[in-house]
């Protein structure tokens, strides 16, 4: 449930939308089974964009968490413009959280991370399909001083507006450690599928796919969602 709305970046150059959501997720992979709620804003302004999410998990059996939240973590990005007719723009983000790796130990910090690239949108005459993407220079504290990270964000309007086809894909370079193995490039991309009831309310799918991203192997996670935009 990550960047969903920076697909909308180009709007910056021709008017004033603004968007807020909260989803909220059951979890169906492998040893996971609990509720994920994600709450985003879009909102541009003159001088750009500016975009978060807040992901907390609840609970988690895998994690001996059986009360409380087992996973804090937020996104916060801007993007940056000088001109109405501006298609390529400057933009600075930053990452970060926690989890409990397990109940009865400390909480585990997710690394600092901060990333500073540009961004460009493509869309349809109609707006129904739009593609962002985004090259960032990335900085993982204590971890990688020199990385990068390459985001796909893309949305397909279907069936006047019932169905929307939408999500990202992030691809980065961080070395990791599972034991047995040690990588260096890390990929997550998480599509999902809604079906809108109205211009509010709306009920769905996510398959999160991570590959190193949880262990040196292919993760697929799917969830059954619904959502609500304010």
């Amino acid at each position: 449930m990550k960047r969903i709305l920076l697909l909308f970046s180009f709007v910056t150059l021709i008017t004033s939308l603004s968007a807020q959501n909260i989803q909220l997720h059951y979890d169906l992979g492998e040893g996971r089974k609990f509720f994920t709620s994600t709450v985003e804003m879009f909102r541009p302004d003159k001088y750009g964009s500016t975009f978060f999410f807040i992901d907390m998990d609840y609970s988690s059996d895998e994690r001996n968490v059986d009360n409380g939240i087992s996973l804090g973590y937020w996104e916060i990005a801007r993007a940056f413009k000088w001109n109405e007719t501006q298609m390529i723009m400057p933009r600075v983000e930053y990452n970060g959280g926690v989890f409990k790796l397990d109940g009865d130990l400390p909480w585990v910090p997710i690394e600092n991370c901060w990333l500073a690239g540009v961004e460009h949108s493509w869309a349809s005459a109609d707006f129904s399909k739009i593609f962002t993407l985004q090259g960032n220079y990335k900085y993982i504290k204590d971890k990688e001083d020199a990385s990068f990270q390459i985001t796909a964000v893309w949305t397909i309007q279907m069936l006047e507006n019932k169905l929307t086809f939408t999500g990202f894909a992030d691809f980065w370079k961080e070395e990791m450690n599972w034991g047995t193995s040690t990588t260096d490039f890390r990929l997550l991309t998480e599509p999902q599928l809604w079906y809108n009831f109205n211009s509010h309310f709306a009920v769905g799918s996510e398959v999160e796919i991570g590959s190193n991203f949880v262990g040196d192997k292919v993760n697929v996670c799917p969830t059954l969602a619904i959502k609500a935009t304010f």
